[in-house]
């Protein structure tokens, strides 16, 4: 198989001095139904959340105003359209506990509240071509997860793709079916989204912890790099 590539183009970097991705690369993993020990370290996220921060307050925590900035940047509203993270984070607040799905999506979502920055993961192993983050022209398309409509991004919209294939639109907002995790995933990619005031150091220990959980609870084989503008390219093999 024909190695593939995963890149984020210049101009985003361009637009966003000091945003870089941190990646992680895991290649035959074991997905399965979360485990008590992931399911509870969750829970304690989710209580470290709501005893350190409000609702009201939440749009101007320096780690979630960076998105919203970000966001009416490229032309969204975050009232209407919010980044992951403020997404998740806005739900635990409500008292309204995130669902275990897998354990591959519990490590997405338990990184994201521990360290308030956007992380999830792509299955990989449905890919035929090479994967990129980068502005939208208008002519991609996108399925949104639990439906069968197709939309198109905004031109301008920053979006994650595979070709012309939304993988993800606007950046971290809502993704697509086509790479959704589910329990016969045996590859995938986490992405770390870091603007400032977070650091390339603290989105490589963020990497470092997703190895350290994946390992732990399904396996397989490991590597982390991370896409900035000196390097903004990666390849996909484990």
């Amino acid at each position: 198989m024909a190695e593939r590539f995963y890149t984020i183009s210049a101009d985003v970097f361009q637009r966003f001095p000091g945003y870089v991705r941190g990646v992680v690369v895991a290649h035959e993993v074991t997905n399965h139904g979360s485990s008590d020990d992931l399911i509870r370290m969750l829970r304690d996220a989710e209580g470290s959340i709501r005893g350190r921060l409000s609702i009201g307050q939440l749009a101007e925590h320096p780690r979630i105003k960076s998105w919203r900035d970000a966001y009416r940047a490229f032309g969204a509203k975050p009232s209407e359209f919010r980044a992951s993270i403020e997404a998740l984070v806005r739900r635990v607040l409500r008292n309204e506990p995130v669902p275990s799905i897998s354990a591959l999506v519990d490590i997405g979502n338990l990184v994201s509240l521990r360290h308030l920055v956007p992380a999830g993961g792509h299955a990989i192993d449905v890919l035929t071509g090479d994967i990129a983050l980068r502005f939208a022209t208008g002519r991609e398309e996108f399925v949104p997860f639990g439906t069968d409509q197709t939309e198109h991004p905004l031109p301008g919209e920053v979006v994650f793709v595979e070709g012309d294939t939304v993988l993800t639109r606007r950046w971290t907002w809502r993704q697509a079916n086509h790479t959704l995790t589910r329990l016969d995933t045996r590859a995938i990619v986490f992405n770390v989204d870091g603007l400032p005031p977070v650091s390339k150091a603290d989105v490589e220990g963020v990497c470092r912890e997703i190895v350290d959980l994946v390992g732990r609870f399904c396996g397989g084989r490991m590597r982390q790099g991370l896409l900035s503008a000196a390097s903004p390219q990666i390849a996909l093999s484990a």
